[in-house]
C-alpha cells in the first residue's frame, strides 16, 4: 500500500484523556463513573460543533474528528455512520514515550471501529533517552508494518520536546528553540523513521514559523518516492491567533494539506459550560465557530 492520502484533513482533535479527566474535572483514573458520563457529554457536544460547522459550510469529506475509544465509543460510531473522516489514537494518554493503550490487541481495536486513520502521538528527541528512541521506533514500526498490511492508514502525531541542554542554548526560552532548531529536529525524526520502516500517511505536524520550514518538512516526509504523503499542523494548545498565524505559514505549501486543532478550539468553551456559566447551544457554536475560523483561514491561504 502506497503511503499517503488524497485529500484535505480539517481536524477537531478531542482525543485527550487527561486534559478532560483532570483539565476539566481535577479527577484522576480512574475516574467516577459520573465525572466519565459528564467526560462523554461534553465529548458529543464538541461533536455537535463539528456537525453544525459542516451545516454552516465546511465540506463532511474532510472535516473530521479525532477521538478516543475510551470516552468516545458513541462519537467514534456516528462519525463512520456519517460518513465523517474519523482518526483515533492507539496510544496511552499522557506519557512520555510511546505504548500501545491496548498493548499487544492494538489490531483488534482499530478493527473494530474501522476508522479512516489510526493515530499516534510520539514525543521524540533525537538527542534526548536513546534506549526510549529505540523502544518507541520498533513499536511505530510493528504498528506500521500492520496498518500496510491491513490496507489501513497512519496519522502520526509528532511533538518534540527540548532538552535542557537544547534548552539551555537559548536561555530557556521555548519560542527560540521552536524557531531555530525544532525545524532541523523535526527533519531528522522523520529520516529516521523512514528508515525504520514508519510510513505515515500523515504528518501532524506542531506549527512552524517560517514557510521556509514548512517547505523542507514537506519534502522530507515526500522524499523517496512519498509523493502523496502530507502534513498538517497542529494546534498546541496555543491561543487561537498563533494556531491562525501558523495556519496561514503552512497552507500555501505544497505538502501541507490540512490541521489538526483541539484545545484552542473548545477548552475555554468547555470550562465555561462545565461550571455553568455558557448553554449547551452557546458552548456548540462557539466550538463550531472557532473550527470554521480555522477552515476559513487555512482555503483563504492556500488560495495565495
Amino acid at each position: 500500500m502506497t503511503p499517503g492520502y488524497d485529500k484535505k484533513l480539517y481536524l477537531l482533535a478531542f482525543d485527550h484523556r487527561g486534559s478532560f479527566e483532570h483539565g476539566l474535572f481535577g479527577a484522576t483514573p480512574p475516574v467516577s463513573p459520573e465525572v466519565r458520563t459528564k467526560i462523554i457529554e461534553l465529548k458529543n457536544i464538541i461533536f455537535e460543533a463539528n456537525q453544525s460547522a459542516i451545516s454552516g459550510g465546511a465540506s463532511k469529506d474532510i472535516s473530521g474528528i479525532l477521538v478516543d475509544e475510551e470516552f468516545g465509543t458513541d462519537v467514534a460510531r456516528k462519525a463512520i455512520s456519517d460518513g465523517v473522516p474519523l482518526a483515533m489514537p492507539v496510544e496511552k494518554s499522557g506519557q512520555d514515550e510511546f505504548e500501545f493503550q491496548y498493548g499487544d490487541d492494538f489490531g483488534s481495536h482499530i478493527e473494530a471501529f474501522n476508522p479512516t486513520f489510526a493515530k499516534v502521538l510520539v514525543r521524540y528527541n533525537p538527542e534526548s533517552d536513546a534506549a526510549m528512541n529505540d523502544r518507541q521506533t520498533a513499536r511505530l514500526a510493528t504498528l506500521s508494518r500492520w496498518l500496510k498490511a491491513n490496507g489501513r492508514r497512519l496519522l502520526f502525531e509528532l511533538l518534540v520536546p527540548p532538552t535542557t541542554a537544547q534548552l539551555d542554548l537559548f536561555e530557556g526560552h521555548q519560542r527560540e528553540f521552536d524557531a531555530q532548531l525544532r525545524p532541523q529536529l523535526v527533519l531528522e525524526i522523520i529520516r529516521r523513521m523512514q528508515a525504520a520502516g514508519v510510513e505515515a500517511d500523515i504528518w501532524k505536524i506542531e506549527g512552524l514559523d517560517s514557510s521556509e520550514a514548512c517547505d523542507a518538512v514537506a519534502k522530507q516526509s515526500r522524499a523517496g518516492g512519498r509523493d502523496e504523503v502530507k502534513c498538517i499542523i497542529l494546534g498546541r494548545g496555543a491561543d487561537l491567533d498563533q494556531v491562525l498565524t501558523w495556519i496561514k505559514l503552512a497552507a500555501p505549501v505544497e505538502g501541507f494539506d490540512g490541521f489538526a486543532v483541539g484545545r484552542t478550539l473548545w477548552q475555554e468553551a468547555l470550562k465555561a459550560f462545565v461550571a455553568g456559566t455558557l448553554s449547551r447551544e452557546a458552548t456548540v457554536k462557539t466550538i463550531a465557530d472557532r473550527y470554521l475560523s480555522c477552515i476559513s483561514a487555512y482555503e483563504a491561504a492556500a488560495r495565495n
